[in-house]
């Protein structure tokens, strides 16, 4: 990390931090989308004006306020006059209905709520009023706007809670998780200080920007004074043409976008898909170690994986010096302040970036354990040099007959085979065996048809050991997917296969 840099993550909140790279590069771009740009100085007084905008509809220190926004300048200016004002935000994804988005703003009592109107097919300010949310205004193309000679001083505290994240619901409601400036900028500064990036890079946020990764790569924007592109909607190979426009030398997001960037490059092997693409990065799931030696060899990129979740948005991450090894079968390294324990296989977590727990007070007493430690409910472990290995879930363990077996590892090994666009292998409940093991495969156009013994046969070959063989196998179009960072939702799997 730079010197500039080290000095801007001490600072004490995000509008802090905004306010002193603001006076250092005003004119410098930070956001970038079609033929708009914003610097960081009109990000910094935009978000002034918003905030006065904003405190004239009595929004005030402490207020909540949800807000349901896409992926746009719009939403940047809004979340930074927020942080002006030290109001609590409640970013929602943009893709959640009723249920979630209903869930969210009862239980974090919003007094307010931004949405975009009617965005993609979907009238978002329609179902607020189904749901009867309190203050809804429209923040799209238009924010609030005021005389920034109405504001209160700035928040000093950065470690107050101002933020409420939402876990993705799966079978049961979201927790609502508890960060504060601080523990987001730390997480940012993680992802800075590991990617060893630089002030001539040009960055790309493909995800949500209600995602924790928002503010995540937005601090890392911040410390290092290098814009990034904004994807309101995100397809390839539509969004190729950003890129190059724009000159993007960093990409990503999750594994799943990393299989998207290395499958248009396929189309054309030897045209570079990116011309100025020098690194992949994210996090977010897993990654197949088979997945970064393709990246590699036939993106001729670099590609860095980290480890994160909503409740501590960077926890580690590998870093562009890395050894191959260690880039392709490791989640990289925690940064100087991140404590990770290894408990019975578990994962567990202390340090300036880990949430303050949740909004169910109850939730927050069963997930940390007596000494502080976030149970984080994944399986690792560490090497000699302190990276991280993951290993799997802790329900993500399939027992059968008595023995645990590791669905990733029949993952990874899935992933080499060469008719095997992506996999996902589940345990299912079993008369007999208490749970089966069934492997659920996405193929690539084209591709023969795989049987269930052509795969343990090669499970075989790859030194798999009989008892972790799959016995059931499943192919499909596609594997269902969150609309964040893509992530395999196994729950519904296990839902449709159960049967």
């Amino acid at each position: 990390m730079t010197d500039t840099a080290h000095a801007l993550s001490a600072s004490r909140t995000l509008w802090d931090l905004l306010a002193r790279r603001a006076a250092l590069t005003p004119g410098h771009p930070v956001l970038l989308q079609g033929d708009r740009v914003l610097t960081f100085g009109a990000l910094r007084d935009r978000a002034e004006r918003t905030a006065a905008g904003l405190y004239d509809m009595g929004v005030r220190p402490g207020t909540v306020v949800a807000w349901q926004l896409p992926t746009r300048l719009e939403t940047a200016v809004l979340t930074f006059a927020l942080a002006r004002l030290g109001a609590v935000q409640s970013p929602v994804i943009p893709f959640y209905r009723d249920r979630e988005v209903g869930f969210a703003l009862r239980e974090s009592k919003a007094e307010f709520f931004a949405v975009p109107g009617v965005w993609r097919g979907f009238d978002h300010g329609e179902m607020a009023r189904r749901l009867g949310a309190k203050g809804v205004f429209e923040a799209y193309d238009g924010l609030p706007d005021g005389d920034p000679a109405v504001l209160p001083a700035p928040p000093a505290d950065g470690t107050s809670v101002r933020w409420i994240y939402w876990t993705s619901g799966t079978t049961s409601d979201p927790k609502g998780v508890l960060h504060t400036d601080r523990s987001l900028i730390s997480g940012g500064s993680c992802l800075a200080h590991a990617l060893r990036l630089r002030a001539d890079d040009v960055g790309s946020m493909a995800f949500p920007y209600a995602h924790i990764a928002g503010p995540d790569y937005t601090v890392m924007l911040l410390l290092y004074g290098f814009p990034a592109v904004l994807f309101e909607q995100f397809a390839l190979p539509d969004a190729l043409a950003e890129y190059r426009r724009h000159g993007v030398t960093v990409a990503g997001g999750s594994t799943a976008f990393y299989s998207m960037f290395l499958a248009e490059q396929r189309k054309q092997p030897d045209t570079k898909v990116i011309p100025t693409l020098r690194l992949l990065a994210g996090g977010g799931a897993p990654k197949p170690p088979e997945l970064y030696h393709a990246v590699v060899r036939e993106m001729g990129v670099q590609l860095t994986h980290g480890y994160g979740m909503t409740e501590v948005p960077m926890i580690t991450m590998g870093s562009p010096d890395d050894t191959p090894e260690n880039l392709a079968t490791t989640e990289g390294r925690p940064p100087r302040g991140m404590e990770i324990r290894i408990v019975d296989g578990e994962v567990r977590l202390r340090g300036e970036a880990v949430c303050r727990g949740y909004l169910d007070p109850s939730q927050t007493a069963e997930a940390f354990d007596e000494e502080g430690f976030l149970r984080t409910g994944d399986l690792g472990r560490l090497t000699a040099d302190g990276h991280l290995v993951l290993t799997g879930r802790l329900k993500d363990v399939i027992i059968r007959k008595g023995e645990n077996i590791s669905a990733k590892e029949i993952e990874d090994l899935l992933h080499t085979h060469p008719s095997v666009t992506d996999a996902a292998v589940i345990g299912l409940p079993d008369p007999e065996r208490g749970e089966r093991v069934c492997a659920v495969i996405e193929q690539p156009p084209g591709a023969e048809r795989l049987t269930l013994p052509t795969v343990t046969a090669y499970l075989r070959a790859q030194g798999l050991s009989p008892h972790k063989l799959p016995e059931q196998l499943e192919l499909v179009d596609a594997l269902p997917r969150n609309e964040t960072l893509r992530k395999v939702l196994k729950y519904k799997l296990r839902e449709r296969y159960s049967g």
